[in-house]
């Protein structure tokens, strides 16, 4: 009889500390929710941060010219009249090996494909037209 007395508040006691620990509301739970909204704040510092330059750009692509200039320029290689474009061998990306195995006579080159080039135009593929081995621009 005084075992039962002691067991059972010890039961009831395990039990309550087993749901304070454990359970939906546990201290385990909370924490978990802790950890999840300093990463969801975090997150969202991130996304606001991306928001305010993404803000800031289209206002310059709206107001800046010369920044509308310089991304024409880069991303689609867009140059004035009077200017003059100097390329070098080594730079870019190798060459394909189809590219390399082409003839350097035009009269021996095969009529150019118009899907294949618009094709390569889509992906980012600069199509420039092939010169002669034997002349000099």
């Amino acid at each position: 009889m005084q075992k039962r007395l002691y067991l059972t508040p010890l039961a009831i006691i395990a039990f309550i500390l087993y749901f304070t620990v454990f359970g939906d509301r546990g201290l385990l739970r909370i924490n978990h929710l802790h950890r999840d909204r300093d990463e969801m704040q975090k997150r969202l510092l991130e996304v606001q941060g991306e928001n305010d330059r993404l803000k800031r750009e289209i206002a310059a692509l709206q107001s800046d010219r010369r920044y509308l200039e310089s991304i024409a320029r880069r991303d689609f290689g867009l140059v004035r009249g009077n200017e003059v474009i100097y390329q070098f061998p080594g730079k870019g990306p190798a060459p394909t090996p189809q590219a390399a195995a082409k003839p350097a006579d035009p009269k021996d080159q095969k009529p150019a494909d118009p899907k294949a080039e618009q094709k390569k135009a889509e992906k980012g593929v600069a199509v420039q037209p092939q010169q002669s081995a034997g002349k000099k621009p």
